[in-house]
């Protein structure tokens, strides 16, 4: 069965009146005087009348039209006019009927049809107003929108029994490959995909174009139906990738990135988008060939794009249909495991921390606790410290597009998310600490280098205290700062380290104070993990931290809290792990989870701090507090406010450590989400990772 209206029209004799009748007929209807010139249709009939002032376009519908139809173009028009008044749409100046036929007078647009030497700009600019028709006709309903167009590509299934028209056998082969095709990949999720009312038939030859080649009219409104948005921007493709020379694909490509400057397209859609372009060209061809049986006079026009069409569908069959539907945004198939492997270590620098997981994890998406593997199995990620509110939380995910969208820069530009997430990180430091100025900037490790760069301009000192197994960053300054990264036999002259408080070891302060007196440094800071989480996820009295915060200033250092890993709520009791110990930092660091995989760090300390600083230079970080950056961060914050992240990791912690004391492997000990089970010897330990 093919569609009932779409028949009816089709089979119906197109109107066959003459110019001299035409003009006749505007006389009579519309008062209306001037020559009529044809401008061609394939089912209706369609003259310029020049005359009258500014002229107007004529249109005399097939008498296999449906009223209906005719008061949805009318309509639409209206809500279109009304919505974006600004879009060029032919409007409807009048309408009547003459010898069974509908006549309807529209305005005249000026410009030209049917071009085919666009440049990248106008390519890019023709798909966006498309988009922005099709914003336009959103909120539109009519009920004949219902309607069953051949030519949609929603209904390709339906072209098979025309397809024996095309009497080339090799051509209708390729053509039958495109609907099987379209009945294995696209049918069964057509119903998944954004649909409305749309134009169905933005094409090249249904616009008018100025000297620049940008949208001047759009003429044609012949084809409106429910359907698909991805379906409609097919449609749009097919005239582009008609004209787009050596190169179609990245033309249409760049046809797709204008569209999407409007409306954004979901995985769905980019999945099928390269198959709905075939089945397009696919019903070009075969309604050509159905339609020139019946109406060989009106070959030439019927015909008018055979050749691309042709030249496009034989290309795409050559090339594969599955590389078409990459080459325009459909996802790739999963290269096996052990490929991507030898990829990466062929493309990747060999310093970069290798695969150390027996079976590597091969992940290809994330929800919520949960990473699943390609080939669908579901892990619980129990290792990650990035996403601290839940991998692609749909607020963070949502905050970072609506802010991509609209504006990503840097801070030598005023724009309200930087200063709001300084002032919410201001705010949720707690009373007393005297914090309040904030840098952002891009990960963990440039902070804790910004923070070391304002206790030494503060203090005048080079000196730092760590504890024993330490991480605090990459960068150079950083990874001296770092034990846990240091090779065999490396020790920086400027850093002493101590046993980490809560170990049941002593926390030799004194000494590590005088040993750097006494090649003449001086403690700048003391840097501390207050989960210690490097050390072994260690968790001493407050006494014993505020100890270290004692000793540290009464050297003349800084004490550096590093939030980097512990931070965020992680400990199930405050927000930021310092604050169960009660202390008062002088500069705080944050990092990893703060955008929640998005890079953005920040250092919080007091403004004299960052004045000392500014005395010596100013600092800039190009990408540091970016407005989408920001927006993630502050997302973040609102999660775990609103999903009461802290409280829920203090419960899920506990019931974590209970239940791997049962299991009698270790001792177990932590806080929240920070748990630590220490295994007998280092051989059993790296079988475990």
């Amino acid at each position: 069965m093919v569609a009932t209206e779409s028949l009816n029209v089709l089979e119906s004799t197109p109107p066959r009146f003459s110019a001299e009748e035409v003009a006749a007929i505007a006389a009579e209807l519309f008062g209306l005087r001037g020559e009529a010139v044809d401008l061609g249709s394939e089912r209706d009939q369609t003259f310029l009348i020049e005359g009258g002032g500014a002229g107007g376009i004529l249109k005399i519908s097939n008498t296999g039209e449906d009223p209906a139809i005719l008061d949805l173009e009318a309509n639409a028009l209206r809500h279109i006019e009304r919505v974006d008044p600004e879009l060029p749409i032919a409007r409807l100046r009048g309408s009547g009927t003459y010898k069974g036929h509908f006549i309807r007078l529209f305005e005249r647009m000026h410009g030209r049809s049917g071009a085919r030497d666009l440049d990248d700009e106008a390519v890019f600019a023709f798909a966006a107003t498309n988009a922005r028709l099709t914003l336009a006709l959103r909120g539109f309903f009519h009920p004949a929108a219902g309607r069953d167009l051949l030519w949609n590509p929603g209904q390709a299934a339906r072209l098979r029994p025309l397809a024996a028209s095309i009497h080339d056998a090799g051509r209708r082969q390729i053509v039958e490959r495109v609907l099987d095709r379209y009945a294995e990949r696209v049918l069964p999720r057509w119903d998944y995909l954004p649909a409305q009312i749309v134009h169905g038939d933005f094409t090249l030859d249904n616009v008018l174009v100025d000297e620049r080649g940008r949208v001047s009219g759009i003429t044609d409104f012949g084809d409106l139906s429910f359907g698909t948005r991805a379906g409609d921007l097919a449609i749009d493709l097919c005239s582009i990738l008609r004209v787009g020379g050596e190169e179609p694909f990245r033309t249409a490509r760049i046809a797709i990135d204008g569209y999407r400057a409007r409306i954004p397209l979901e995985e769905e859609e980019l999945d099928l988008l390269g198959d709905l372009v075939s089945a397009r060209l696919a019903a070009l061809v075969t309604i050509s060939a159905w339609r020139v049986e019946r109406y060989p006079e009106n070959a030439e026009y019927i015909q008018a794009w055979d050749v691309e069409s042709w030249g496009l569908l034989e290309q795409f069959d050559a090339l594969g249909f599955d590389t078409v539907a990459w080459e325009l945004g459909a996802r790739q198939p999963l290269v096996p495991t052990d490929e991507l492997v030898r990829r990466r270590s062929a493309a990747l620098g060999s310093a970069l921390t290798g695969l150390w997981y027996r079976d590597p994890v091969r992940v290809v998406r994330g929800q919520g606790v949960w990473l699943y593997e390609a080939d669908g199995r579901r892990l619980l990620d129990a290792y990650n410290n990035v996403p601290v509110v839940g991998h692609c939380h749909p607020r963070v995910t949502e905050a970072v597009v609506r802010q991509t969208r609209a504006l990503n820069t840097n801070s030598r530009y005023l724009y309200e998310p930087l200063v709001e997430l300084a002032e919410r990180l201001v705010a949720t430091m707690p009373p007393g600490t005297g914090l309040d100025a904030v840098m952002l900037v891009n990960s963990g490790s440039e902070a804790n280098d910004l923070a070391w760069r304002l206790t030494t301009a503060a203090t005048g000192h080079s000196g730092a205290i760590v504890t024993e197994n330490s991480y605090h960053g990459v960068t150079t300054a950083i990874v001296d700062l770092s034990p846990e990264e240091w090779p065999e036999g490396y020790r920086p002259e400027h850093v002493e380290t101590i046993a980490p408080p809560g170990s049941g070891r002593e926390v030799d302060m004194a000494g590590a104070v005088e040993r750097l007196d006494e090649r003449g440094l001086g403690l700048a800071a003391t840097y501390l993990d207050c989960g210690f989480t490097s050390d072994g996820i260690w968790t001493p009295s407050p006494d014993e931290v505020h100890a270290i915060a004692d000793a540290t200033r009464a050297a003349g250092g800084l004490v550096v809290a590093d939030e980097v890993q512990a931070g965020h709520g992680r400990s199930g009791e405050h927000l930021w792990s310092f604050a169960q110990y009660r202390i008062a930092p002088d500069v705080v660091t944050l990092g990893k989870p703060m955008g929640n995989g998005y890079p953005v760090a920040a250092v919080i300390a007091r403004q004299e701090l960052f004045d000392r600083l500014k005395a010596e230079t100013e600092v800039f970080s190009t990408f540091g507090g970016n407005p989408v950056a920001a927006r993630a961060a502050l997302a973040v914050l609102d999660v775990i406010e609103d999903e009461r992240l802290i409280e829920n990791a203090k419960r899920v912690g506990e019931e974590l450590r209970a239940a791997a004391q049962d299991f009698q492997i270790g001792a177990v000990r932590g806080r929240g989400l920070l748990v630590a089970v220490e295994l007998e010897t280092p051989e059993r330990a790296e079988r475990v990772v």
